[in-house]
């Protein structure tokens, strides 16, 4: 009697020990609660390594409305945390940034679809966020790059994101960042942004990974051309794309021309020389080469912290446009401006006012509201 006492205590001890353990496993695992069931769930899915949960993620992320930024602020900032306790965990930044851009024609679909194969191939996750330009007129945007990445977008390992510009400069769309961040939630290792075909200024991408690639093709004028471009000095490495075929001697001169100027420019880093490299995205033929070459930067500023310092800045600098952008949506939404701002265009654009003066008049209208609002 006393020893099946004993074994029912014993078990029952066991089985409150075992729901003990699990609890405790359940609370470390899920480190974050949120009273929002979307906000929750779509963490969970996140971490979780769920590609749908990271695609609703980013469209709540992308969203301008009022409620759905609050959200989306407290999905970023429990990201943000898993991450840092994973970088914690591992006393190193787990995850590769890069930035991929270029005229149009340049290639950079074809080339990110193959550098893509190619990691995948090698047990990397990879995701692609593509930044596809908007109408001018009606605002749409085509995003058709995941079409031109099939055999990528079917990868298991893989995960491509098309998103429009909406307006915004500089080759990306505002919230790419944001995007950045909830991929890394997700588990991907290397992140690969896309930007729009861009022209001699347009580099914002430079400040939001770790790495800044330009792509450019066999014909893309001469060494001058090269120095006239503003977005040859922020770049990292040089792509010579599509050297096969009839393009391979224009490559092979292309690649000699933009060695040749970028002997000229001005160092932007002392522990890193920019590189230019041909490569072919049809035949795979320098594509091992080039990646190797993004491995060895990566190293190299690793090992000197750069990298961790320039993510620092990076995150400042973002913080900066975000209030640069939300200080316009603020300004119109102004009662004082609202009301003047029609007729205020009406006379400058019929010449009674001057665009300055204009501008003046708006301002000191804004600044009598915020004044008004104090009060």
């Amino acid at each position: 009697m006393l020893q099946c006492h004993y074994h029912c205590c014993r078990q029952l001890l066991t089985v409150r020990s075992f729901k003990i353990n699990c609890w405790a496993a359940a609370v470390i695992t899920r480190s974050f609660t949120s009273n929002d069931r979307k906000v929750q769930r779509i963490y969970d899915c996140i971490i979780g390594g769920k590609r749908h949960g990271l695609a609703e993620g980013i469209t709540l992320v992308e969203s301008t409305h009022s409620k759905k930024k609050k959200q989306a602020q407290e999905l970023l900032t429990a990201v943000l945390a898993k991450l840092k306790v994973r970088e914690d965990n591992a006393r190193r930044t787990n995850t590769f940034r890069i930035g991929l851009t270029g005229p149009p024609g340049a290639g950079k679909s074809t080339l990110i679809e193959a550098l893509g194969k190619h990691l995948t191939a090698k047990d990397h996750k990879v995701a692609v966020l593509a930044v596809d330009p908007s109408s001018s007129l009606t605002g749409g945007s085509l995003l058709g790059d995941k079409t031109r990445m099939h055999e990528l977008s079917r990868d298991p390992n893989a995960f491509i994101r098309a998103s429009p510009s909406c307006g915004s400069l500089g080759g990306v769309a505002r919230n790419t960042n944001d995007a950045v961040v909830l991929c890394e939630g997700a588990g991907y290792d290397t992140i690969i942004i896309e930007t729009i075909g861009v022209g001699q200024s347009e580099y914002a991408v430079a400040d939001m990974v770790d790495m800044f690639v330009l792509i450019v093709p066999p014909a893309g004028g001469d060494e001058l051309q090269g120095l006239k471009r503003g977005i040859v000095e922020m770049a990292d490495l040089i792509l010579v794309n599509k050297s096969d075929g009839e393009l391979l001697i224009p490559a092979r001169r292309m690649k000699a021309e933009y060695t040749s100027a970028m002997k000229l420019l001005r160092k932007r880093s002392k522990i890193w020389i920019p590189k230019v490299l041909k490569l072919s995205s049809k035949t795979k033929e320098g594509l091992p080469e080039a990646w190797d070459k993004m491995c060895e930067f990566k190293s190299v500023m690793t090992e000197s912290g750069d990298l961790i310092r320039k993510r620092q800045r990076q995150q400042t600098v973002w913080m900066w446009n975000h209030i640069r952008e939300n200080i316009m949506d603020i300004f119109k939404s102004n009662l004082n401006v609202a009301n003047s701002v029609n007729e205020i265009e009406r006379e400058v654009g019929l010449g009674v006012l001057t665009p300055g003066h204009g501008a003046d008049l708006l301002l000191q209208l804004f600044r009598l509201g915020v004044q008004e609002n104090k009060l």
